[in-house]
């Protein structure tokens, strides 16, 4: 994911750049808004933008989601929360000791099955 972020950032920026803001004012406009064809044009235009933007975004996403599906099944990190039980020795002194317990990404514990 870091690696997928730290190459796409620069592309990002680079047409965040190239590309300036999405919106004018009436102002500073070339054409005219008041007439129908400069409206229709600038209303198709923004669309057309809109439409090949969300494309754009979606095929992104797709890629990005395929290749963490890709590299899930090679993910071989476990994790583990100590955990400590009280035992008594055979001289009576009661003393704490710990274990391991191997936990799911949201810290429950994962219970081997039984056969």
């Amino acid at each position: 994911m870091k690696t997928t972020f730290a190459l796409l950032l620069p592309a990002v920026v680079a047409v965040g750049l190239l590309t300036g803001c999405g919106t004018r004012s009436t102002e500073t406009r070339g054409t005219n808004p008041g007439h129908p064809g400069a409206a229709v044009g600038y209303a198709v235009g923004n669309t057309a933008g809109a439409v090949t933007g969300s494309v754009v975004g979606a095929v992104a996403a797709g890629a990005e989601g395929m290749a963490d599906a890709v590299k899930a099944p090679f993910n071989n990190e476990r994790r583990y929360v100590r955990k400590w039980r009280t035992e008594t020795t055979s001289d009576g002194r009661t003393i704490q000791v710990p274990y391991e317990v191997e936990v799911d990404a949201h810290g429950r514990e994962i219970v081997p099955k039984s056969n």
